[in-house]
């Protein structure tokens, strides 16, 4: 049987793109080495967020802090997640024992998040300079632990053995 002039003109074009049909694998490669370059420099283990204005006190504690709310403790102000909630100024001022506008940012953000199971309260982390007044730090916490923020870590740096 004989075959059209079309048919014979498509069987010649399916042979001459038959080659070209392959995977492009350095387009490919390429893509996978900047993927893993990009997840190595961001693997890490957690870090508790610190400014240059904080110095953390030392311990010789061996637990890891685990991502959880952060309240920050600078000289000027009180954050949590980052977000100024009070001047600390006015906080050492105040007599009550609960800080009325952390208290209110904490009950929000229990809102946002709910408790783990098996767990009877959330977690919170203090990050506050080793210079911050006791007084200070027990406000915050019982702060703490009455929006039920009561499983508190306070961050510090690791003391090496042996070290000073």
């Amino acid at each position: 049987m004989k075959m059209s002039r079309r048919a014979k003109r498509m069987q010649r074009n399916h042979k001459r793109n038959a080659n070209k049909n392959g995977l492009n694998l350095t387009a490919l490669m390429d893509i996978f080495t900047i993927l893993v370059f990009f997840l190595m420099v961001n693997q890490s283990e957690v870090e508790v967020q610190n400014t240059d204005s904080v110095e953390l006190p030392v311990s010789v504690s061996e637990n890891k802090p685990e991502e959880q709310l952060t309240v920050l403790v600078t000289d000027t102000d009180l954050l949590v997640q980052g977000r100024s909630v009070a001047q600390l100024s006015a906080v050492k001022l105040g007599n009550e024992e609960v800080i009325p506008s952390l208290l209110s940012e904490l009950e929000y953000q229990a809102s946002r998040t709910p408790i783990a199971e098996g767990e009877d309260s959330r977690p919170v982390t203090i990050v506050g300079d080793k210079a911050t007044e006791y007084s200070v730090l027990k406000r915050i916490m019982s702060t703490c632990a009455e929006s039920g923020f009561a499983n508190i870590s306070l961050a510090v740096n690791q003391k090496q053995p042996g070290g000073a």
